[in-house]
């Protein structure tokens, strides 16, 4: 997917989503129509105030990508039941005639959300599927591509096998259909060898695991994830880094969330759900910079809620001369509507690195994740204001960098 001429933040941007159907997916593809159409204002968007930054513009962001079910993109949206109905039906013959591609199924790795057939054909064959996927969006759209993974959680992988630690390994056990490669890390790695930046808004075990972290590396192509930071933990990561200024010790912190979209009817397996406590439980000590013993997390698929997420956090803390007190937090909010923006801004951040040659693991796109990728797999900061800092350094030095084209820079116009 190489090009001869100079990229610019004004070429059309395809967003490949892999779970394009979900919820976050179809209110992400209707939020960015009717912003093209001027029905809605860039609200929620964290980088919609910076217009002096060279990413691309929301109106030049075209969606498309792949879920296991196969239902157009309104149906889908209307079973998720996170938009209006006068916003869907302004959108109806937009959304009505989109259709995702067949995504990569596996039900050894995500149950309750696939259907009854697992995808056929070799690794080999399904990651050249996914290629010429991606090479025919570029071409529809004539732009650029990037992907973004909001599929549901997969099981949880314990990776210490030489498999997800050498890149060779890895791909001597692709050529061996090894079992224990997952969709999540397919798509990855489909990305990372044909040159696409690839984000994983997911708990699953995709790019950060040893083998792909350093291939992205070598051949020069962005990755960032994982598990996109949206309510309850974005919440953790402002607070208890104040918390830690006025030296109020924390004793303990209780949170609960209930929702009942399907990535909740994901993580009612404990195997996915092991994934996603974990991205979730390790932000505490990164900001206080002291274990709280009495950190516990649960998560609980509750269907009459649908999309409308609540996350309720109890916090103890000790004060002056040790006098306790309390912290009680409910947060009801739209889970997709608060991770919709954030992958979209993913893309375009993941687009400028692509655009200025800077491959390999973003670590300023931290801000955005629970569990942030470092290059060396070493512990991420997780503190907000820090991560905040960290972008936007990153976003105005990358936006005054040259462009990259086929191994070479060409300044930016005036």
């Amino acid at each position: 997917m190489s090009s001869t001429l100079p990229p610019t933040n004004q070429s059309n941007l395809g967003i490949a989503i892999i779970g394009l159907g979900g919820a976050v997916g179809t209110t992400a593809a209707a939020g960015i129509e009717l912003i093209r159409r001027g029905l809605q204002p860039t609200t929620g968007l964290p980088l919609a105030e910076f217009a002096d930054l060279d990413l691309v513009p929301y109106t030049n962001l075209k969606i498309h990508g792949w879920d296991l079910f196969d239902h157009d993109l309104l149906t889908a949206a209307r079973v998720h039941r996170v938009l209006d109905r006068e916003e869907l039906d302004v959108l109806a013959n937009d959304l009505s005639g989109r259709r995702p591609w067949t995504a990569v199924s596996n039900r050894n790795y995500c149950r309750g959300v696939v259907g009854d057939q697992d995808s056929t054909g070799t690794h080999r064959e399904l990651i050249s599927g996914i290629q010429q996927q991606l090479d025919a969006f570029a071409t529809d759209i004539d732009g650029r591509v990037v992907v973004i993974n909001l599929a549901s959680t997969e099981h949880a992988i314990e990776v210490a096998d030489e498999i997800y630690q050498r890149t060779e390994a890895f791909e001597r056990a692709l050529d061996e259909n090894h079992t224990g490669i997952s969709p999540a890390m397919l798509y990855a790695y489909a990305c990372i060898t044909h040159g696409v930046p690839y984000g994983n808004f997911t708990p699953s075990r995709a790019a950060e695991i040893p083998a792909l972290r350093s291939l992205a590396a070598r051949r020069g192509v962005p990755v960032a994830g994982k598990d996109g930071k949206t309510g309850q933990t974005f919440l953790k990561t402002v607070i208890a880094p104040a918390l830690r200024a006025r030296a109020l010790h924390v004793d303990g912190w209780f949170s609960t969330n209930i929702l009942g979209n399907r990535d909740g009817e994901a993580l009612r397996h404990p195997e996915s759900l092991q994934n996603k406590l974990g991205t979730k439980g390790d932000v505490l000590t990164n900001c206080l910079g002291y274990p709280v013993e009495d950190h516990l997390v649960k998560i609980n698929y509750y269907r009459p809620r649908g999309d409308d997420k609540e996350a309720w956090d109890n916090i103890d803390v000790s004060g002056f001369l040790g006098h306790r007190m309390q912290i009680k937090i409910d947060f009801l909010c739209k889970d997709s509507i608060l991770a919709a923006p954030l992958a979209i801004e993913i893309a375009r951040c993941l687009d400028l690195a692509a655009r200025r040659g800077q491959g390999g693991v973003l670590e300023s796109l931290g801000v955005f994740f629970k569990a942030p990728m470092t290059t060396d797999g070493r512990e991420p900061i997780h503190s907000f204001g820090e991560q905040q800092t960290e972008l936007l350094r990153w976003l105005r030095e990358s936006s005054e960098m040259p462009t990259a084209v086929a191994g070479k820079f060409i300044p930016r116009p005036d």
